[in-house]
């Protein structure tokens, strides 16, 4: 196996359709601008791009059969090299980093661009469409009328009860995360709201409310990884990978099961995230408390406390604490999205994970301005989508 370097990273900042940020782009004009600020990034051409690993999905989808690899090589200059579209809903960007890492490590390319882009319908993420009585996330959304924010606010409900999280707590994830968003050029929202304004904002689904659920965004993101070999041509002190991993859902998750059949004793949410961070640090071959920082994936505040938890950051039950001593924040002892997060970016389906790769490289490479994490070495991200997916990555310095 080799070893495997982030080269270069590009990001298009994110925004809606039709606001000042993004007009009316396409996914391939927002995914060109990646491409060509990734490359320009790691000081290489679009020739020297030995593959493509593009995250794809339904929403806008090349092609309209979830090709946004192809029409990004057809845009940049169709040299031959081969496309590899992946789809896993959410975890689709880092699902397509991971597959350009381990082409890269395997030593089958030398170079690969990795790629992920979105522009999104307005309005909640609903299902296929399919009316498939066998598939969860309709007879969730469809059968049972719970979209994303109904399901985020049960999950937010019951950590309310097993640990007396507050409202207020909830809204402070929000106030320290648009702290931080003002000094991120690429987030959608870069202006700071209070405490006040949070809590005013009106439920979505009690206890959540508009400003603590992540709204839907177009975006796009591009990373160049290579061999440390290569890399050496660039760089004298590239980012590393330390790992990439993939999981699935598992048996004892209540999620997928709560709708059919008897509910697992105690909390079995979101195995396969608790799975593929546990997985990396293994791979990696380091613990939680060699994290420098961590990018997760938190469509609602509630994630921002529970996922540290079930990753060993911190004690459970104890994420409202270290929040509210200021732990948090890119200055803390624990940095949790140091980015500004979902909710400061919104969500762009398929470009997240990738984005997150970028995130942590100008982490590590100490160009992160207002929001940089004194000293990072190791970074963590992590992302879950439709599916059962989830991927982490740690990069690493």
């Amino acid at each position: 196996m080799q070893e495997v370097a982030v080269l270069g990273v590009g990001v298009h900042r994110f925004g809606k359709t039709g606001d000042d940020i993004v007009g009316t782009k396409s996914v391939t004009q927002l995914c060109r601008h990646a491409v060509d600020m990734a490359l320009k990034d790691a000081g290489v051409s679009w020739s020297q791009i030995g593959a493509v690993t593009a995250a794809s999905s339904r929403f806008s989808g090349g092609k309209g059969w979830g090709l946004n690899g192809n029409d990004v090589v057809e845009d940049m200059g169709s040299t031959g090299i081969p496309v590899y579209n992946m789809s896993a809903g959410c975890a689709a960007g880092g699902n397509a980093f991971n597959v350009g890492y381990s082409m890269v490590a395997g030593g089958i390319y030398d170079m690969v661009l990795v790629v992920g882009g979105e522009v999104m319908p307005k309005g909640m993420i609903q299902t296929s469409g399919l009316e498939d009585p066998n598939d969860p996330e309709f007879l969730r959304q469809r059968c049972v009328g719970m979209p994303g924010p109904s399901f985020w606010s049960t999950l937010a409900r019951r950590r309310m009860f097993d640990y007396g999280t507050t409202e207020e707590q909830y809204a402070k994830v929000v106030v320290k995360a648009r702290k931080i968003s003002v000094h991120n050029p690429f987030a959608r929202f870069q202006k700071e709201v209070s405490l006040a304004e949070v809590l005013a904002s009106p439920y979505v689904s009690n206890p959540l409310r508009l400003f603590e659920i992540c709204p839907v965004s177009n975006g796009a993101a591009a990373v160049v990884i290579c061999s440390k070999e290569k890399a050496r041509q660039f760089s004298a002190n590239p980012v590393m990978v330390a790992t990439s991993a993939v999981a699935t859902v598992d048996f004892s998750d209540a999620l997928p099961r709560g709708l059919s059949g008897p509910v697992p004793a105690g909390p079995s949410f979101h195995t396969e995230s608790k799975a593929v961070v546990l997985k990396a640090f293994e791979q990696a071959g380091i613990g939680p408390k060699d994290v420098s920082f961590t990018e997760l994936q938190d469509n609602c505040c509630f994630y921002e406390l529970a996922y540290p938890e079930e990753w060993g950051l911190c004690a459970p039950g104890e994420a409202e604490r270290l929040l509210d001593a200021g732990e948090y924040a890119p200055t803390g002892r624990m940095p949790i999205n140091p980015s500004g997060g979902f909710v400061s970016f919104g969500e762009a389906t398929t470009a997240m994970g990738v984005w997150q790769i970028a995130e942590l490289t100008w982490q590590l490479r100490g160009q992160s301005g207002g929001r940089q994490v004194p000293g990072a070495k190791v970074g963590l991200c992590q992302t879950n989508g439709l599916g059962g997916n989830a991927t982490a990555a740690i990069l690493k310095r």
